[in-house]
């Protein structure tokens, strides 16, 4: 899985998190949309991660703060959430390689 295919998931479940109402309404007319397959997928593969991992994904893509306001919020600079976040995409990376090849 390449490093863009991960930010273009982590979109879509951020976007997911702050709908997650209108997702949760639509199951019982529509059924359950694809995007709750990445939102598992990404929430099991981060159970693994740092705790400043953990709570980056948890604060960016759940919570869905932006990089600049979790930095005021932390205490951090945006460069530093940045360089974190760079971390998190390539854990993740990682993550689904190893995933992939335990069940090869």
């Amino acid at each position: 899985m390449t490093l863009a295919t991960i930010r273009e998931d982590l979109k879509d479940i951020r976007y997911y998190y702050m709908r997650k109402d209108v997702f949760d309404k639509g199951f019982s007319t529509t059924g359950e949309n694809v995007i709750i397959q990445k939102v598992h997928k990404y929430n099991n593969a981060i159970k693994q991660a740092s705790p400043k991992l953990y709570d980056l994904y948890v604060s960016l893509y759940i919570e869905c703060h932006t990089q600049e306001s979790l930095s005021d919020k932390l205490g951090f600079t945006p460069e530093y959430i940045q360089m974190l976040n760079k971390k998190l995409l390539k854990f993740l990376q990682s993550s689904f390689i190893d995933e992939k090849e335990e069940t090869a």
